[in-house]
């Protein structure tokens, strides 16, 4: 038999594909629970679980099944239907000038959107700001277009606001857009309106877009309320991503939306309209079935559905700082007011065989069965994000045993 191995073939695995591998959530996530005991006690958080979502929406996406109107395949820039559902749930926003199912781009959830704003944007020699900490999917996409990344920062003393001098001094002539996420995932914060406009206006100022990531919108509890970025898009072109999968707590449906808020045709005369055209025709599309649900979601879904997953959450994000407080060694700057985690520091000097956060994760995962995920997986050396979205008793028994790991690996402990 020949062996093939000596032929010099002219083909090899992507090494940028590599790089971007390295930076995922699923590839941190995948390495700590591998760490865990599946025969020890059970693995926190409980993987693959997600909370009860709203029986409108599964009806919506049953009655589509029986019905057959998501059998066929939908065209490259969403379902019209869809389409038009997005544009009047978004409409009922403050905004100057209302959408169009023109203006809406239907997606394979929230993170082809993010692939359609780095693909559509991108230009040779780009670059783009994001968030330090972030959603690393971001991160990923710039990775795998060969995009150049420079990072911005934020003020943990003040609810996590945009460092704006960090963000001047990282723009040049091939600075293209700045993302936000709002609320921000894994600081918990939301953004307030002035806070907003000053970002608009600043955008404004460097001749940049704002691409606007507001996926946990629908997940807000504390006392500041949610406000679009399309609010100012009459200062700057915004390009604000969504998804049911946050709000409605169903992420394995994998659908979402771009919405391109233009109060002066400027996405149309810089080419960005036609060429998220072009981008959606050739890429996957959405489950139409789910889709075809879509308008029904939008619209019928009761209000009370949402006031209660936010009154869940409430309580997990107090009970997770009131226990917090036992644990001396990890750092809290702000109560979460949105989504489903909470952010810490490490103290590293206070443990006496803790190397960074991700020698504490890993030596988290393997002797607690625990799962944090290291700040290094959003950009942030020395940090950990910690999810609440568990019942009180699962919760509770959740910070028994970090607080326990932090005890034992702590200087006070070794003394």
């Amino acid at each position: 038999m020949a062996n093939n191995s000596c032929i010099g073939w002219k083909f090899s695995g992507s090494e940028a594909a590599k790089e971007a591998s390295a930076a995922s959530l699923t590839t941190y996530t995948s390495k700590l629970f591998a760490l865990c005991d599946p025969q020890g006690k059970p693995i926190l958080p409980p993987r693959g679980e997600t909370a009860e979502t709203c029986h409108t929406a599964e009806k919506a996406v049953v009655k589509a099944v029986l019905c057959g109107t998501g059998n066929a395949y939908a065209p490259g820039k969403g379902l019209p239907a869809a389409k038009c559902a997005v544009a009047e749930y978004l409409n009922r926003d403050d905004i100057p000038k209302k959408l169009t199912p023109e203006d809406v781009f239907m997606t394979v959830g929230c993170k082809q959107a993010i692939e359609l704003a780095v693909d559509i944007l991108a230009n040779p020699k780009a670059n783009v700001l994001l968030p330090s900490p972030g959603y690393p999917w971001d991160f990923v996409n710039c990775i795998l277009k060969k995009l150049e990344v420079r990072r911005y920062e934020f003020l943990p003393e003040k609810n996590y606001e945009i460092n704006f001098e960090s963000v001047r001094k990282q723009v040049d002539k091939n600075t293209f857009a700045i993302f936000i996420t709002n609320p921000h995932n894994p600081n918990g914060n939301i953004y307030s309106e002035a806070h907003l406009k000053q970002i608009a206006l600043l955008a404004r100022e460097l001749g940049i877009m704002v691409v606007s990531d507001e996926v946990f919108r629908w997940t807000v509890f504390g006392s500041n309320p949610f406000v679009p970025m399309a609010k100012f898009s009459s200062i700057v072109p915004v390009m604000a991503l969504g998804s049911i999968s946050k709000g409605w707590t169903v992420p394995g449906w994998r659908t979402g939306w771009v919405a391109l808020h233009d109060l002066d045709g400027v996405f149309k005369c810089t080419k960005v309209l036609d060429t998220a055209k072009q981008f959606l025709e050739i890429n996957s599309k959405p489950p139409t079935v789910i889709q075809a649900a879509i308008p029904t979601i939008l619209k019928d879904t009761p209000i009370e559905f949402f006031h209660r997953r936010q009154s869940f959450l409430k309580d997990k994000a107090d009970l997770a700082i009131s226990k917090l407080k036992d644990i001396p060694s990890l750092k809290c700057y702000l109560k979460p007011e949105a989504c489903t985690f909470l952010w810490t520091q490490l103290k590293i000097s206070s443990f006496v065989d803790i190397k960074d956060d991700e020698d504490f994760c890993e030596k988290l995962a393997t002797e607690q069965n625990l799962i944090l995920l290291p700040g290094i997986a959003f950009g942030l050396r020395g940090w950990a994000r910690h999810s609440i979205d568990m019942d009180t008793l699962t919760l509770e028994d959740a910070f028994k045993r970090l607080k326990s790991f932090c005890d034992h690996h702590s200087t006070i402990y070794g003394a």
